[in-house]
């Protein structure tokens, strides 16, 4: 009999969670006409303020082209707007306030699936995961 180590166990469990969850979530969305992949920019947008699309890029770990085409999407919903950045060279992308009041919307809509999949786990719990994660990025990002 084959036993998966404490590691495996743990991206096992990460895997088993995350599709799902990402299903559920673009279900939430697509009143929205969004998917989660769309969703990160917006909040990325609102977390870091408007940015250029390699930043975008290079914050989620995809290529320039795919972050033009999420992009294009979210300006086709008036969701965002590009403008020039200091180097004229570079667009930069920002929220419209159309988008900044439609973020506001989704995060209320959106409440019910977080507070759904976080049920019964501790605030503490969560702080901890949370950082788990983070380091986990780092360190595949290095």
């Amino acid at each position: 009999m084959i036993f998966l180590t404490i590691e495996q166990q743990f991206f096992n469990e990460f895997r088993l969670m995350y599709r799902p969850f990402t299903n559920q979530l673009n279900r939430q969305l697509e009143p929205y006409q969004l998917y989660s992949s769309q969703w990160a920019v917006l909040r990325f947008l609102i977390d870091k303020g408007p940015h250029s699309l390699v930043e975008i890029a290079n914050f989620m770990s995809i290529e320039k082209p795919s972050v033009t085409r999420l992009v294009q999407k979210l300006v086709d919903l008036r969701y965002v707007e590009t403008v020039a950045g200091k180097d004229k060279r570079a667009k930069v992308v920002q929220l419209t306030p159309y988008g900044e009041k439609i973020v506001d919307e989704i995060q209320e809509h959106i409440k019910p699936l977080l507070e759904k999949a976080l049920a019964g786990v501790s605030k503490q719990d969560i702080e901890i995961a949370s950082r788990v994660l983070a380091n986990i990025s780092k360190n595949i990002h290095q």
